[in-house]
This record gives C-alpha cells, sequence and structure tokens, in this order.
C-alpha cells in the first residue's frame, strides 16, 4: 500500500531524514519507534504531504505522491493523526468530527461513519456538543482519531498517540488501534512507547538520527537484547 524509497529530507542545512526506505502492506500495523529527535514526525509529515522531501519516492497505492498537496492525499484515501492532536478547540465534539469529512459528498455515508464512531467512542457521542477544548487529553485523542476515521481512509498515519496520557488511557487507545486495524484501516505508527507499539505492530522500523538501522517482525525485534536495552527499558 505504501513504499517509502530513498527518502532525504532537510531542515535548511540540516540533513534530517536520510535515504530513508520502507514498506507498508494492505492491513497491517507498521511502527517506526527512535528518540527524540530521530526524524520520526518528520517522515509522517512527508508522507502526508505537510513536508516536500528534497529526493526519493512515496508511492502510495502505486502513484508517486510527493508532488501532491496534504489536503488533496486525503480524498486517495490518507489519513494523518497528527503529535499533539491539534482539535480545533473552540468547535464542539461534532463540529470537529464532521470536518473530519470535508472530502466525502454523500450526507448519508456520513451520518453512518459519525453513527460508527460514537459506537467506538460512547465518550465523544456523551460530548458531542461540548467544546472540544474542555475534554481530557484522552478524549482528545479519541476525538483526533475520529476525525481521522470521518475522512473512510485506507491508511491512517498515527504521530504519538499515547504522549501525555494516564496509564488507563494509554492501554485504551491502544486497544482503539488495534480495533481500527482490525476493522480493515492500514496503521502507521509513530510512538514513543516502544513497548506498547511493539506488542500491536506487525513490522517495526527503528530509526536513529534520520537512518533506519533496523528492521523486521514486531515478535522478533521485542525479544532483541540491544532493542530491550535502548527502548525497552529493560
Amino acid at each position: 500500500m505504501l513504499e517509502v524509497k530513498n527518502l532525504n529530507v532537510y531542515y535548511g542545512m540540516i540533513h534530517a531524514i536520510k535515504d530513508v526506505s520502507f514498506s507498508v502492506k494492505k492491513g497491517e500495523i507498521v511502527s517506526l519507534i527512535g528518540a527524540n529527535g530521530a526524524g520520526k514526525t518528520t517522515i509522517l509529515q512527508t508522507v502526508s504531504g505537510l513536508i516536500k522531501p528534497k529526493s526519493g519516492e512515496i508511492i502510495y497505492n502505486g502513484e508517486n505522491i510527493v508532488k501532491i498537496s496534504g489536503h488533496k492525499l486525503v480524498s486517495k484515501g490518507l489519513a494523518h493523526v497528527p503529535e499533539g492532536r491539534r482539535i480545533f478547540a473552540e468547535l464542539s465534539v461534532i463540529q470537529n468530527l464532521k470536518l473530519g469529512a470535508y472530502t466525502r459528498r454523500s450526507n448519508f455515508e456520513i451520518d453512518e461513519t459519525l453513527k460508527n464512531i460514537f459506537n467506538k467512542f460512547p465518550r465523544l457521542a456523551e460530548r458531542k456538543n461540548q467544546l472540544a477544548g474542555t475534554l481530557s487529553g484522552g478524549e482528545q485523542q479519541m476525538l483526533a482519531m475520529g476525525r481521522a476515521l470521518m475522512s473512510h481512509p485506507s491508511l491512517i498515519l498515527m504521530d504519538e498517540p499515547s504522549m501525555g496520557l494516564s496509564p488507563i488511557y494509554v492501554n485504551k487507545i491502544f486497544e482503539i488501534i488495534k480495533e481500527i486495524n482490525n476493522d480493515g484501516t492500514t496503521i502507521l505508527l509513530v510512538e514513543q512507547n516502544a513497548k506498547k507499539a511493539m506488542s500491536i505492530a506487525d513490522k517495526v522500523y527503528v530509526l536513529e538520527t534520520g537512518n533506519i538501522v533496523r528492521s523486521g517482525n514486531a515478535s522478533e525485534l521485542i525479544n532483541d537484547e540491544a532493542i530491550k536495552k535502548a527502548y525497552l527499558g529493560e
């Protein structure tokens, strides 16, 4: 579904992403792990069209999308749940969700998707008329995920979904990510909580200072001694 080939991204003179290549198959959860500043968020922002690379290819469903603007990629089935959630604090929960469906034309389909979102996130249904800025961190994360699902994506990029959340909400968010994947959505996940990410991922790529230094099946890498020491706190 997604193939990134020899990607290079610069911030001015700083070479942030260095010849990175990886792939995501339909139906997978693929996780990028690494320390702060490794380049994980930059990769997601480049894939979703928010940053333009210096060189390389991003092939999504057989098409090179490097030159396509981010807002146009949404209608092609690619959605992004950004780091820090980025919900619209002054709008209600339901207004935030409906903004996620801006590329869709059928009101019936939008209403049906909204029902599904409220089934998946009952907390949002309870607070649908509440201002989004008054929600807890965990509820805001659910809203950001629900907003992305409103576009009915084939592939969701998720950036640090558990950041700043209590352990109970972290577990809940990861349960929901797994559920979204089971419903048929492919997921590219960036997550600081490497242990949690690897527990639900099919494949893992390890990033260090803009380079992919390790890759493999999550079930194998989670037992790798070097990975345990560097990223799992063991």
